[in-house]
């Protein structure tokens, strides 16, 4: 009992105390350190794999847009029946696909039935299939873009689907499609050393290197999820989906997680972070072994061990120098060779982390807060052309910067550098050193060392003069259309007033010789009743350029309600004289003669006696018994269908797609112009003309007006 109330006892007690203390300490810091630099590590490879998905999302994304506004596209949508339109189409959306390295990109009409697409030709073809229970297919249909990630339907491979509805004004017609596949993503990810999982909304992993992961949920699926996967046939036919592995234990004072599982049937213990991607719904799960955090806080133990174990031997060094000194050099000599073993590594976890950083595909660049390059990754020197050791220790104005920005480029530069950088970037020029310019996006972020102190700022710097160079393209291929479209329609009005205006001059001219024939040999009645007949003309000239003009102002047309039989009638009337000089039979059949339309009777009456005067001059050559014109109107849904059919030779087969197009003609006389002005005035009445061959010979032109309710 005394020897415990020794003081020199009570001194060595507290001398172990405070070593073991220490020594914890110790590991306990050297853990953090070391969780903390995983943790940075975590998150600067989740942004390395963030802006990798992000970009070849980005790559692809304007590929429906441009597609969607692509008139022939837009046609297509109108006359589905095209067959060389649909050629057209087909080799359009296959171009791209192959300039862009999408993996498809295909036209869905509003009943969700492919119309064309980029692998039409293979035996995968979408034509013809049917996409309407897939989601990004109903966004689309209400106006909206549509993102979809899942299993096609046709091909059974996985992909990214982004539509974007096609319109025509304020009327949704289709959508396009492309399909992006992820693939390259995940081979990466399979050499990038930890793994990487990207979950769905659901929490469903679909994309990892990892395949044991696939399909599995982090938490149970509720049973609305489920059933909306299997509607979707999102995963093809998987409607059950199992927990991941994963035993998640989570961080105290970091936003990350461990989570212990199993790899290749081996037990692993691993640090992960997840980053949402709210404008895809994903989350992307990015991951580190333990291992180091638990080697480091090993190392820690021991060194801190081996410090308290040096200076115990430093205090009985002077104790028992003489009788102690062999047991002494030996002790040296294992710590040394314990030491030179940590360090080594140490230097090799150092070694791998400068390995992962150097396989970035960004450019990252470190500087001091007085704008020194401290550091640049292999990325950096590729993007402007110059080694690291012609850019490490450069203060600004840095050798890449453009002639022409040094002033734009010296503000940036200085905003950065007092951490007024903008959090999402700034786009800036640079010129290689070959002397070719690159367009980069510059991300800034502090360098903060553990101590919480400020020692520079770190740039994420992304190469996208490619992506630039596309928008330039697309922007000149939209003025060139729009150029060629307001020449097109130049053109086209005034072809349409020389043709409109023929049929009432040359009434004129006939009824001013008759005048004049009449002048001083008849009685003045039928003087009068000629100079009326001249007046009558004159008045329709002049309507008809009016009408015209409507035609292309809408606000100054003049539309109202009226029977059908009266454009009928008096269309007829018109053409009387000529119908009993060729001895012509025009037949009549109105199902409802009183059924109203809304619509411009002078145009509509103009469409009328231009068919019927086309159908009179193609039945010149037939015998007169057979001289027959039938013009019928019958209700086709919500529509009046009004038909011409003659009995004339017919149109040949490879003509009938090009009787519409302006300045198409098999008259020796004729402009090209009419029936393409009566489609043009039949769509600005909300209707569509058709043409077709009767079976018995002969031709018939029908259109159709909507009917007033």
């Amino acid at each position: 009992m005394p020897s415990l109330l020794n003081p020199r006892h009570w001194r060595r007690a507290l001398a172990v105390a405070a070593a073991l203390g220490l020594i914890a300490a110790s590991g306990n810091w050297a853990e953090q350190r070391e969780l903390e630099a995983k943790m940075e590590a975590l998150r600067q490879a989740s942004a390395a794999h963030v802006l990798g998905l992000r970009g070849l999302v980005e790559k692809h994304d304007f590929l429906p847009y441009a597609a969607a506004r692509h008139p022939e596209v837009q046609h297509l949508l109108r006359a589905p029946a095209d067959a060389a339109l649909r050629a057209r189409v087909n080799h359009y959306f296959a171009d791209l696909q192959t300039t862009t390295g999408a993996a498809a990109l295909y036209l869905v009409d509003r009943s969700g039935m492919t119309l064309a697409s980029s692998n039409w030709n293979t035996p995968s073809s979408f034509v013809g299939e049917s996409y309407r229970q897939r989601p990004y297919f109903e966004d689309a249909l209400k106006g909206k873009r549509g993102l979809f990630y899942g299993l096609g339907l046709t091909t059974g491979q996985a992909g990214l689907f982004i539509a974007e509805p096609v319109r025509i004004g304020a009327e949704v017609l289709g959508v396009a499609v492309v399909k992006i596949s992820l693939d390259p993503l995940e081979r990466v990810w399979q050499h990038s050393g930890y793994p990487v999982a990207l979950r769905d909304r659901h929490g469903i992993v679909f994309l990892s290197a990892v395949p044991e992961w696939l399909f599995h949920s982090i938490a149970p699926v509720s049973g609305a999820d489920s059933a909306w996967i299997g509607a979707h046939a999102q995963y093809g036919l998987r409607t059950r989906f199992d927990l991941l592995p994963w035993d998640i234990t989570a961080g105290k004072d970091t936003p990350g997680y461990t989570l212990k599982t199993s790899l290749q049937g081996r037990g692993a213990s691993l640090l992960a972070l997840d980053t949402p991607l709210p404008e895809l719904g994903w989350t992307l799960t990015v991951t580190e072994d333990m291992r180091d955090v638990q080697q480091a806080k090993r190392a820690a133990l021991t060194l801190a061990t081996l410090a308290a174990a040096v200076l115990l031997l430093a205090v009985l060094y002077w104790r028992l120098r003489e009788r102690r000194f062999a047991e002494q050099q030996a002790a040296r000599l294992e710590l040394e060779h314990r030491v030179e073993e940590r360090t080594r590594d140490l230097q090799e976890a150092h070694a791998l982390r400068k390995a992962m950083e150097d396989s970035l595909l960004v450019g990252i660049r470190a500087r001091d807060p007085q704008g020194k390059i401290i550091y640049v990754n292999p990325a950096l020197c590729a993007i402007v052309g110059y080694r690291a050791d012609e850019l490490l220790g450069r203060y600004p104005p840095y050798p890449y910067w453009h002639p022409e920005d040094l002033e734009k480029q010296a503000r940036e530069s200085d905003e950065a550098l007092q951490g007024r950088a903008a959090p999402s970037g700034f786009e800036s020029r640079i010129r290689h050193k070959d002397g070719h310019d690159v367009i980069t996006m510059v991300y800034t972020a502090p360098l903060i060392d553990p101590d919480g102190v400020n020692r520079g700022w770190l740039s994420s710097v992304v190469d996208i003069t490619a992506q630039k160079q596309a928008e330039a393209r697309q922007r000149d291929q939209e003025i060139r259309l729009q150029r060629s479209a307001r020449l097109a329609s130049v053109g086209e009005m005034a072809s349409t007033l020389a043709h409109e205006l023929n049929q009432p001059l040359m009434a004129l001219s006939n009824f001013a010789v008759a005048a004049r024939a009449l002048a001083g040999r008849a009685s003045p009645d039928m003087l009068a009743g000629a100079l009326d007949d001249i007046i009558e003309q004159a008045r329709r000239a002049s309507e008809i350029v009016r009408r015209v003009r409507a035609l292309i102002n809408p606000q100054r047309g003049h539309f109202e309600s009226f029977a059908v039989a009266d454009i009928i009638l008096h269309a007829e009337a018109l053409l009387k004289p000529e119908l009993q000089r060729d001895g012509v039979t025009l037949q009549l059949s109105m199902e409802n003669p009183a059924v109203q339309v809304r619509g411009d009777k002078v145009l509509l009456e103009q469409v009328l006696v231009n068919l019927i005067h086309n159908a009179l001059q193609a039945m010149q050559e037939q015998p007169r018994q057979r001289r027959c014109i039938s013009l019928s109107s019958q209700r086709s849904g919500p529509c009046l269908r009004i038909a011409v059919s003659d009995q004339g030779p017919g149109i040949p087969d490879d003509q009938l797609e090009q009787v519409f197009a302006p300045f198409f003609t098999t008259k020796p006389d004729g402009l090209g112009l009419g029936l393409n002005i009566c489609r043009t005035i039949i769509e600005a009445h909300s209707g569509i003309m058709t043409v077709e061959n009767r079976a018995g010979g002969g031709a018939t032109f029908s259109f159709t007006l909507p009917i007033v309710p």
